[in-house]
Formats: structure tokens, C-alpha cells, sequence
């Protein structure tokens, strides 16, 4: 029960490594707020619902959806200690090379996510002040440290995450509020796993870099995102955890 009573939003949380997350805040003792431009409702049924639980349908790529969302969240639970900024377009891309991504993709990963941490971080972030801190938990992507090809919008906009992580840690750092990420291998998501230009794209070489041979499952990095949320982490801030099964040994 490391978060005991804390208020948690997760964005993205409506279903794959998002839904994993939120389903472990809920085991930890938080209440959660699933936000997610997909109907949350059958989450929330998962999740057990039982008033700790709420639902916000919320686009994190527009301002006043985010800022709509933190309200409902306040409204109901008084408070927010938790920010998880999960939302990110990647379980539907298709690897191809740069100059053949349609312009209409590109902006829509760079809107979720990079403008929708941002989004996210401005709207929680007067609420954790007048407490008098929070955490905020970024999720970046083992793949900026790698510079993995036919890929550039996600790894340009996870590349961004990692920057946005050490800029808005200095910034929040004086109000109480800390800021890290964890940047997560290849996580065999259902979301993820219901794409095979995905699960397969270069897996042999993904694979051949782990130090652990084995596949990767949301189980094996929604601890050290409960890790950054909870008090165990509350000396660190502007770090990334990479948590990849040792393919790449940095911290970025």
C-alpha cells in the first residue's frame, strides 16, 4: 500500500500499459482518475470501481478537455498527488521511413505526446502547489537512447518527454513537486500486442541487446512507476529510469 490515500490521474489509462498502471495504483491503495480519449467506463468497471475510481473521457492533445478533467478529478476526490503521463500514440504506427510518414501522423503524435504532457503538467500543476507538492511521472521510451530508424515521430516526441522531464524539474522542484520518467523497452501492451508491425519490428535485434532474454509484460515496469509516484522517490527529480531489460545502460 505505498500509495495509500494519494490521488493518482493516469493518462492513457483506459486500456493497455496505461489500464496495467492503473490497476496497480488501485492495488497500492490510490484512487485513480483513468483519463482517455476512449470511453473509460469499462475500465472503471475492471478496476472495481467502488467510489475510489473515476472515469474522464479527456483528448490530452486540448488544453480545456485536460483542464475540464483535473476539475472532475478535484470535484471529486479534493485533490490531486499524481500525475502519470502515459497518453501517447504508438500501439497504431506503422515503422516506415521519415520522409514517407504522413504529415497528419506527425502531428498527431507530436499533439498526445508532447503537447499532452505539457497540457497535463500546466493543468495539475497549480493544484499540487496550493498542496504544497506532487509527483509527476513522465513516460518517455528506452528508444531515444538508441536512435531506432523508421520511427522519428515517436522517438523525436519521447526525446522531447526526456527534456520536457529535467526542464519542468527545475521549475516545479521549488513548489515540492518532483519530476521524473521511466522510458520502458518494448512492452508487450494488448494494445500493443494487436499490432504486429509493431510487436515485430525488429525484435531479433531488440532481443539480442536485453541482458535478460525474455519478453517484456506491463508487470515488469508498472513497479517502478509506483516507485516514482510513491514517497520512496521523493529526493529525485529530472531523472529517467530506463527499465528495458538491460539493453541500454544509461540513464539518459
Amino acid at each position: 500500500m505505498r500509495l495509500a490515500d494519494k490521488v493518482a490521474v493516469i493518462t492513457g489509462g483506459a486500456a493497455g500499459i496505461g489500464l496495467a498502471y492503473a490497476r496497480r495504483f488501485v492495488a497500492e491503495g490510490a484512487r485513480v482518475v483513468v483519463a482517455d480519449v476512449v470511453d473509460p467506463a469499462a475500465a472503471v468497471e475492471t478496476l472495481g470501481g467502488g467510489g475510489r475510481v473515476l472515469g474522464v473521457r479527456t483528448d490530452v492533445s486540448h488544453g480545456v478537455a485536460v483542464r475540464a478533467m483535473v476539475d472532475a478529478a478535484v470535484a471529486r476526490f479534493g485533490r490531486i498527488d499524481v500525475l502519470v503521463n502515459n497518453a501517447a500514440v504508438f500501439a497504431t504506427l506503422r515503422p516506415r521511413p521519415f520522409d514517407e510518414i504522413p504529415e497528419a501522423e506527425w502531428d498527431r503524435v507530436m499533439a498526445v505526446n508532447v503537447k499532452g504532457v505539457w497540457n497535463c503538467a500546466r493543468a495539475v500543476a497549480p493544484v499540487m502547489r496550493t498542496q504544497g507538492g506532487g509527483r509527476i511521472v513522465n513516460v518517455a521510451s528506452a528508444i531515444v537512447a538508441k536512435g531506432t530508424a523508421l520511427l522519428l515521430h515517436y522517438v523525436a516526441s519521447k526525446g522531447a518527454v526526456v527534456a520536457m522531464t529535467r526542464a519542468l524539474a527545475r521549475e516545479l522542484g521549488p513548489s515540492g513537486i518532483t519530476v521524473n520518467a521511466v522510458a520502458p523497452g518494448l512492452i508487450l501492451s494488448d494494445t500493443v500486442q494487436a499490432n504486429p508491425d509493431i510487436t515485430g519490428f525488429q525484435l531479433s535485434a531488440i532481443m539480442q541487446a536485453r541482458s535478460l532474454k525474455r519478453d517484456a509484460f506491463p508487470e515488469d515496469v508498472e513497479g517502478t512507476v509506483v516507485f516514482l509516484a510513491s514517497d520512496d522517490s521523493a529526493f529525485m527529480s529530472g531523472q529517467t529510469l530506463v527499465v528495458d531489460g538491460g539493453s541500454v545502460f544509461s540513464t539518459l
